[in-house]
């Protein structure tokens, strides 16, 4: 399995060689891992249908950090969209894109690496190797989404979508981390085998809920996915429509089996989801751009899968399983369509386009097997999916049971209304309006993934049984209370009932499409206009506190470290922390006189009126605290203090000689210096308790420090430890440092000599401006005083 990744990504990084020579060869060779792969799971349907198939590679084993990969039933599902539709839509973006189009050569290698991020995510059983793969997603959705940012709107919705996610998986982390440590494990198979419960458990089910609803485009958190529009069409349909939105849904549906029975859990889902399928469906019933409707439906579907898969029932864990797949084979070919008609026509406007139907014949009939399919007409495995939905909610009653039931109901009339308004839209000859002129008359390679993915809805609501074996292993981790399987027929009953009125809802509310256009753009709420002024709050919030804190004085960024290192780490240590019961005030009585130097010396430093005084009294506290140092066994480190300190003073010197004998500034009254002594004394005193608390806490030597004593004379020849860390375990790091220091100091220089450059041109030539670098003569004036 991870072989199969690793081989998405390095042929994604290969990929730009094959476009220099062929663009389209590049799509081709693009679609041949996803196939392989493809090929690969449907090899071990066996096994994956039974115990599953696992796969481990430890890549830190002192760590406990391991890749864990787990092919089972869910996984078998999502790997026929990403990998299945995914070479599907690579081999129609070979007639899509021109063969000089400058998004192809980013296109194909994002795709395919993309392909490989989403086959390691749905594959991974284990929650940290789920996050690599998670994030992997999400700068894989923003590199494609803002292509070359040329574009302000490539820009826009490449940014908002990266936000949205990334702050989603950030929070996803964290719930990750707690509830990994309350399990004592991150192995996603052994946390749902023995779900933890209680503590911090809660709390962490409502982050990982988090990034699921960021990702998957729920309320609030929706206009991320229609802003990506932007994108070229195979991308939308790929990550938009059959695989990338539908990590979240894949998320909840993989931890729902152990978490479902918990009101935090299935609460949210169920509300979000109802909110987001109603609220999408509605939004599409307004939009006249064939992209914007799609996208809208694709958030509505969204919230469709949500309230299935994690509702926490048998029948509504098959239902949403189908629908994972029904939704790709309906609304991929639906976005390829709409490529295929922006391609041939140059527009996607509905409000332009009449007359299709018989322009493309062809397409027009793909594109009506896919948009039933969507609506839930039968034979089509829509209809299969949603039948088994409402059965579940009206098979469970209750007041849950009919809620949701009727709320799904609701749902399927605005999905089976902009289903119709699509179809309308694209291909309806509309009175008024001239027959669109086709420019490019389709090939085979635009039509065909688009009748395969609709035949194979077709095909597979026929062989109904067969999806039935495919999605029951995962459904059968619920309990069994009324033994219901995927049918295209169950006799007349509620949930048939449910279907017809949807149809026929959907189709009124189509008819009545002037009234609804007008009603849909009428809002109080919008969840766009919200994000825009969120990153605008916090925008102004960042240029308050920046304008606040990078003040340019010194005392003021000391205060405000100080003040972060009193409330963060200082408060950790007071409630978590415990003080050491036999902690002596000194261990050797020369301590005391040494820290009493110290203290004095400090004290005095804090009332000094002349620089030279003040530089002398900071040397003393320097070599009061190598004395220390000395007492404590470590002549080395007391050596690198007095080093230092010598140093330090010869500068300061050097400098004293051109600045004033006395400070200058006004002396503050004890208005304005009560606050400084009270952090003063307050972080000095966090400093010393944090110490104590810190080296109370050890019990026993340290792993890593065990190891340095062990091979620092074998392994460096040296007896100093601390000297063998520096020169030989970490001399890579202590090189770097080495580099930091002369670059700063080359950088010093370098000022220091264009100024006296500039000055003693200056005294030569007699006039005012100058000239260095490439500075202008307003900044020479500033440099020269």
């Amino acid at each position: 399995m991870l072989a199969l990744v690793v081989a998405h990504l390095v042929l994604a990084g290969l990929l730009p060689l094959v476009s220099a020579r062929s663009r389209p060869a590049a799509f081709a060779v693009a679609a041949l891992p996803p196939s392989v792969a493809l090929l690969w799971a449907f090899s071990q349907t066996g096994p994956a249908l039974g115990g599953g198939v696992t796969e481990s590679v430890a890549w830190a084993p002192a760590l406990g950090l391991t890749l864990s990969f787990r092919l089972d039933a869910l996984a078998l599902v999502m790997i026929i969209l990403v990998s299945g539709v995914g070479a599907v839509i690579l081999v129609h973006s070979i007639g899509y894109f021109d063969r000089d189009s400058p998004q192809a050569t980013r296109s194909a290698a994002l795709l395919l690496a993309f392909a490989g991020a989403m086959l390691g995510l749905v594959l991974a059983d284990d929650l940290l190797t789920l996050y690599v793969f998670w994030e992997l997603t999400s700068i894989a959705s923003f590199l494609l989404v803002g292509q070359g940012g040329e574009r302000r709107a490539e820009r826009r919705a490449a940014v908002q979508a990266l936000l949205v996610t990334v702050f989603g998986g950030l929070a996803m982390l964290l719930g990750f981390v707690l509830l990994g440590q309350a399990a004592g494990t991150y192995r996603i198979s052994e946390i749902l085998a023995d779900p933890p419960r209680g503590g911090l458990v809660p709390v962490a089910l409502v982050l990982v809920l988090l990034g699921a609803f960021t990702k998957s485009a729920q309320l609030p958190f929706h206009p991320w996915l229609p802003a990506a529009m932007v994108a070229p069409t195979p991308v939308s349909a790929y990550l938009h429509a059959a695989s990338m939105v539908k990590a979240g849904v894949y998320l909840v549906a993989r931890l729902s089996p152990g978490f479902a029975d918990l009101a935090v859990w299935w609460a949210p889902v169920v509300v979000v989801g109802l909110g987001t399928m109603l609220v999408g469906g509605w939004r599409a019933l307004g939009e006249t751009d064939l992209k914007k409707v799609l996208a809208f439906g694709t958030v509505s579907q969204l919230g469709f899968l949500m309230v299935l898969l994690g509702a926490g029932d048998r029948t509504a864990a098959l239902a949403g399983a189908a629908m994972l797949l029904a939704h790709a084979l309906f609304k991929a070919p639906l976005f390829l369509t709409v490529g295929t008609i922006d391609h041939a026509t140059g527009t996607r406007d509905l409000r332009k386009l009449s007359g299709l139907r018989t322009a493309l014949p062809g397409t027009a009939v793909a594109a009506a097997l896919a948009a039933a399919s969507m609506a839930g007409l039968p034979p089509l495995l829509g209809f299969i999916g949603k039948e088994a939905a409402f059965e579940a909610f009206v098979d469970e009653g209750g007041a849950r049971g009919y809620l949701v039931a009727f709320g799904l109901l609701a749902g399927s009339m605005l999905t089976a209304a902009y289903s119709a308004r699509f179809l309308w839209g694209a291909f309806a000859t509309k009175p008024g309006v001239e027959a669109t002129v086709v420019h490019h008359r389709p090939g085979a390679l635009l039509t065909g993934p688009i009748w395969l993915c609709a035949v194979a809805g077709l095909v597979l609501g026929g062989a109904y049984v067969l999806v039935d074996l495919l999605v029951m292993p995962y459904a059968a981790a619920y309990p069994d209370e009324h033994g219901y399987h995927l049918a295209l027929w169950h006799g007349f009953n509620i949930p048939l009932l449910f279907s017809a009125l949807a149809i026929g809802g959907g189709l009124l509310l189509h008819r009545a499409r002037a009234t609804v256009d007008a009603l849909s753009h009428h809002s109080p709420v919008d969840a766009q206009r919200g994000y825009r002024s969120t990153v605008d709050g916090v925008s102004r919030l960042a240029l308050v506190v920046t304008g606040r804190l990078q003040a340019g004085s010194l005392p003021v960024y000391l205060g405000v470290i100080l003040v972060t290192f009193i409330l963060l780490p200082g408060v950790a240590a007071v409630v978590a922390g415990q003080w050491p019961a036999d902690q002596p005030v000194y261990d050797a009585l020369v301590q005391v006189p040494l820290a009493l130097v110290v203290v004095v010396a400090a004290l005095a430093l804090t009332r000094s009126h002349r620089r030279f005084t003040a530089v002398l009294l900071v040397g003393v506290i320097g070599y009061g605290v190598g004395g220390l140092f000395i007492i404590d066994g470590a002549p080395d480190l007391a050596l690198a203090q007095f080093l230092v300190e010598t140093l330090s003073m010869v500068a300061f010197v050097f400098v004293l000689r051109r600045l004033p004998a006395h400070f200058t500034e006004r002396r503050p009254t004890w208005l304005t210096r009560l606050p400084r002594l009270l952090i003063a004394a307050v972080g000095g005193i966090t400093v010393a308790g944090i110490a104590v608390v810190l080296s109370a806490a050890r019990v026993g030597p340290a792993v890593a420090s065990g190891e340095f004593v062990r091979l620092a004379p074998e392994g460096a020849g040296a007896n100093n430890v601390v000297s063998a860390i520096i020169v030989d375990f970490r001399a890579l790091d202590t090189v770097g440092e080495i580099g930091v220091l002369f670059i700063a100091a080359a950088g010093v220089s370098s000022l220091v000599l264009a100024t006296r450059y500039d000055t003693r041109r200056k005294r030569e030539s007699g006039r005012e401006q100058v000239s260095s670098g490439q500075s202008g003569p307003d900044h020479e004036r500033e440099v020269l005083g």
